[in-house]
């Protein structure tokens, strides 16, 4: 997967750029690929870490929501002569896709693939004029809808949670007059405005479009509710013993992973302003350090790892508590449904 939104340049600007699995070593490492077992591969991509997995022995059933994904995968399905399962599928639905006995690990890579990045007519690159999309599955709400249809109170909550962004309301207000005498269409028009009303001060280190189109791409794609809720479901799909490591790009990511596993330690928790809560049994234990960062020499080599870190846990015995998504504290936004065309 391609991110770098953790304070360096943006995916969204484009570029050619090589897919090269961040982190592949101590993924490996974690999940503990062998003969006889089975691992989930939730972002399958350009098939980095499925390929890496399979070649340590492991059988891998791979998912992707990107029909363009899956339909340039399927010569690794011919490669792989049975071994690896390619499924076009949303990571969230992951347990409705593990084998009757459970699955040995799962390996969820956040973040958008480099494929999508190179393809102007994604609309994922403001570097690059292409129709104002981000759909990583190709259908539903697109980017365009959002930006001509929502609520300026709602883009500025976009903006702001999403993106980090600062100037979201003076972005938004922006937007709402410049929609009003002509939607925005391609990834161009809404960058450009966003040069104008913001303009790239000599100290800046990404261009001023950047955190916007961040913001609608998360949440274009869900992807911080489509990460909460592939954690429940990994949860659900692990055999006891079995391995759940997630990467991640981006601060609002690492927050959802961290809580996630902090919340499934066992251990009880509370604050001084809140009452204490029961402790439970874990139901994850802790892999290695509590996070993983690149090294020094691979954010060198691969800037996309700059921003990286590895989370991972090995699943219990102990029951699933159930979904609860206040764990997450996610941030309440416009519904998706409402904005489509």
């Amino acid at each position: 997967m391609v991110t770098d939104q953790g304070g360096g340049v943006s995916e969204a600007e484009g570029g050619p750029v090589r897919h090269i699995p961040v982190l592949l070593p101590e993924v490996l490492a974690a999940l503990e690929p062998a003969p006889g077992k089975v691992l989930l591969d939730g972002t399958f991509g350009a098939g980095g870490y499925s390929s890496a997995i399979l070649k340590a022995g492991a059988d891998v059933i791979a998912l992707d929501r990107d029909p363009t994904a899956i339909a340039a995968g399927q010569a690794q399905v011919a490669e792989w002569g049975g071994r690896l399962k390619l499924v076009h599928a949303q990571f969230s639905d992951l347990a409705a896709h593990a084998p009757e006995g459970g699955l040995d690990g799962v390996v969820l890579d956040i973040g958008v693939s480099s494929m999508q990045i190179d393809e102007a007519e994604r609309g994922f690159s403001f570097q690059k004029k292409g129709p104002l999309d981000m759909r990583m599955s190709a259908s539903g709400v697109s980017a365009a809808d959002v930006v001509n249809r929502a609520k300026v109170s709602d883009l500025i909550r976009i903006f702001g949670f999403l993106g980090e962004e600062k100037q979201a309301g003076r972005i938004a207000r922006a937007i709402e007059k410049r929609r009003a005498e002509q939607p925005f269409e391609t990834t161009r028009d809404l960058a450009g405005l966003i040069e104008v009303v913001t303009p790239r001060k000599a100290k800046d280190k990404i261009h001023p479009a950047t955190r916007v189109f961040q913001a609608l791409r998360i949440f274009v794609n869900d992807e911080l509710g489509e990460l909460a809720e592939a954690l429940f479901a990994a949860e659900r799909a692990l055999k006891p013993g079995g391995r759940l490591v997630v990467v991640t790009f981006h601060s609002l990511e690492d927050r959802i992973v961290k809580a996630f596993f902090q919340d499934r330690s066992g251990k009880a928790s509370g604050s001084r302003h809140l009452p204490m809560v029961s402790a439970r049994a874990a139901t994850f234990t802790p892999v290695g350090k509590p996070m993983v960062a690149a090294s020094e020499e691979e954010a060198s080599l691969n800037p996309r790892a700059r921003s990286a870190k590895l989370r991972a846990g090995i699943r219990t015995q102990a029951a699933s508590p159930g979904n609860d998504l206040s764990i997450f504290n996610l941030p309440e936004l416009a519904s998706l449904a409402r904005l489509g065309g």
